[in-house]
């Protein structure tokens, strides 16, 4: 028996509840989006909301609350980094998510004059410096595309979000 409601708005006060406990279930990688703002002070904020969009040119989308500081610094500099993280850095991804003002105080990072954004080297296995594109509003939520000029990649797995729980990737090789 299939359980099933109308997610619009008119679908009822659960229908909320509902999307996010359907998106629970659909584990995804964990980033933590960095940029800094006109003063040079680095935000940052965790971020599951990444996906690629194009390899030419290589662009990546990713979705922050309008409300958010980081989008703030993001929009006023126009450019960003992703920061992918590796599966032993679950502390740094709750950290970038509880809003802590002095976050960037209690870990790693670092920022070259190439950089979009603070790189957090100790704990992401890929960093993709973007450029910003065309930003979309969508609910509460911002759509940014940012168009990736470079690409840092270190070993480790990604660390995977889903069930409320951080996981690692698999070690097995991929089946196809």
């Amino acid at each position: 028996m299939t359980d099933s409601i109308d997610a619009t708005p008119r679908g009822g006060v659960e229908a909320p509840d509902r999307f996010r406990t359907m998106m629970r279930g659909f584990p995804t990688g964990v980033a933590v989006v960095t940029a800094t703002d006109l003063a040079g002070q680095p935000w940052g904020m965790t971020c599951s909301s990444v996906c690629s969009v194009t390899l030419d040119p290589p662009t990546l989308l990713i979705s922050l609350r309008s409300a958010s500081p980081t989008l703030a610094a993001i929009l006023g500099c126009g450019r960003f980094t992703v920061n992918l993280l590796h599966d032993r850095a679950w502390r740094t991804a709750e950290l970038f998510a509880s809003g802590n003002p002095g976050r960037f105080d209690l870990v790693d990072w670092d920022l070259d004059a190439d950089s979009a954004g603070p790189h957090l080297g100790s704990d992401a296995h890929a960093a993709a410096d973007c450029r910003v594109g065309t930003t979309v509003p969508a609910g509460d939520h911002t759509v940014v595309f940012g168009e990736a000029y470079r690409i840092t990649l270190r070993p480790g797995h990604p660390l995977l979000y889903g069930l409320r729980g951080y996981r690692r990737w698999p070690s097995a090789e991929p089946t196809n």
